[in-house]
């Protein structure tokens, strides 16, 4: 029995609060701590490096709780309402650090705060991808409810980089800090509603139980699962590089370009660059999914992504005074970057069933676990990166902008470091996915072929 319209709309609004936290978190934590708080640049940089590198060790051995698990409720739903619970609040306690803290304590509290958000989204996140081969048939309808997932989330992520600036200056009065917790506050309420929406209504339909197995066992299964692996590495360069561009971005506005209206620009800019994104995930996509396979689209979208970003090379360093000038570049990244989001989760969810057919056991939540991590894994490299960045050219809250433009120095680095830096790590994707992974639409026919015939 296919899936209703119903069930559909609901696993899509738990994706748009999903994702509206992660890209909150994503791309301000840096900016909220290091330019209005005041905490080292580098400091942050190995807190939010650090926290990936935990995550190595509890994203999988999360997938194999969930996998697991057994309740009334079924085993994905239980985890996916208590991870979404405890994730919002530690969201808002992250965004609201006590003003009397500072030096060593804020630094403390940043780190401990955050390594918690981790753990927590941990919780929420792998069960709701982990969902997707659970309650979906291989083939079209996989495709189409991880096409319409992404979409959501694309949504969500495109409007919080769109509203954020303007709703923490309206709701502070004009002051960060305050504008920050109180946003913080509603984000989190409006993601806590969202994953319960999803959580009464979706319900697995139909999944394959195994022996439950031990974390050194799920572990060997991933490494044999090399479509899993090659996905997931694909995964961590894309992002990674994207996510350097969005953490820049900021910076970007209000040290080089905006000018005192800053926050306008960049908002400008992100709106349009959001509503991009989405539009390429619901038109662009299915459009081209008429005319070729997801292999020919995935290439499409890396060379549109590499254009996008020689492109904006070029006109960073040019005299450029209008933002409208930027929606040249932010279309071709922008539009790549949403098709990607969906063709990864296409292609992840086909290695469960590409590892049920080689290994005899279908592994969702341990596969899935990958994607939650490496994802979070590309947050971290990329802020690394980004506040390597900024202390090289000395960007702070404490930097007049007037002064980072007028010396050259401080914004060229900026400008390299958000181009030519994700342009390499693009390069180093394609090729390494085109070298890896088979997964072709016909293979997964004979795949698929092959489980039905094995289960009957």
């Amino acid at each position: 029995m296919g899936l209703n319209k119903k069930e559909m709309a609901s696993y899509g609004i738990g994706a748009v609060g999903k994702d509206m936290v992660y890209m909150f978190c994503a791309s301000y934590i840096l900016y909220y701590y290091q330019d209005i708080l005041g905490v080292s640049a580098i400091a942050m940089g190995i807190i939010l490096m650090a926290a990936r590198v935990f995550d190595a060790f509890n994203d999988p051995v999360m997938g194999v709780i969930v996998a697991k698990t057994r309740t009334r409720w079924g085993k994905f739903r239980p985890w996916l309402f208590v991870g979404t619970a405890l994730n919002a609040v530690v969201l808002y306690l992250m965004f609201a650090a006590p003003p009397a803290l500072n030096g060593s304590g804020l630094v403390a509290y940043a780190a401990v705060t955050y390594i918690l958000w981790g753990v927590t989204y941990t919780m929420m996140d792998i069960p709701y991808w982990s969902m997707i081969p659970a309650f979906t048939e291989g083939g079209r309808e996989r495709e189409n409810m991880s096409t319409m997932a992404r979409s959501c989330a694309g949504a969500g992520s495109a409007i919080v980089t769109v509203i954020t600036m303007q709703c923490v200056y309206l709701l502070g009065n004009g002051n960060e800090y305050t504008g920050f917790k109180w946003f913080a506050l509603i984000i989190s309420i409006l993601f806590f509603v969202s994953i319960l929406i999803t959580c009464v209504n979706i319900k697995e339909k139909s999944t394959v139980n195994v022996e439950s197995v031990s974390v050194k066992q799920m572990f060997k299964a991933l490494v044999q699962n090399d479509q899993a692996v090659a996905v997931v590495v694909t995964i961590v360069l894309i992002n990674a590089s994207v996510y350097i561009t969005s953490n820049l971005v900021i910076y970007f506005f209000k040290y080089d370009f905006g000018g005192a209206d800053w926050y306008n620009g960049y908002t400008l800019f992100n709106t349009f660059g959001g509503a991009v994104q989405i539009l390429s995930m619901m038109v662009l996509f299915p459009l081209l999914r008429k005319l070729m396979n997801t292999m020919k689209i995935f290439y499409v979208s890396f060379a549109m992504a590499i254009t996008g970003y020689i492109v904006l090379l070029i006109l960073v360093f040019t005299s450029m005074s209008s933002v409208f000038v930027l929606f040249i570049p932010a279309f071709f990244i922008f539009a790549a970057n949403g098709m990607l989001l969906v063709l990864t989760t296409i292609f992840l969810a086909n290695t469960v069933d590409y590892g049920e057919l080689k290994n005899n056991r279908r592994d969702e939540s341990v596969i899935f676990s990958m994607q939650t991590f490496v994802v979070k894994l590309a947050s971290g490299v990329a802020a690394l990166v980004v506040s390597i960045c900024l202390s090289l050219s000395h960007l702070s809250s404490n930097t007049d902008a007037d002064a980072a433009v007028t010396t050259g120095g401080s914004v060229a680095g900026l400008r390299m470091t958000m181009t030519v830096i994700p342009i390499i790590g693009l390069i180093i994707a394609l090729i390494y996915f085109h070298k890896k992974y088979i997964l072709t639409d016909k293979k997964m026919e004979e795949i698929t072929k092959g489980i039905k015939e094995r289960r009957n």
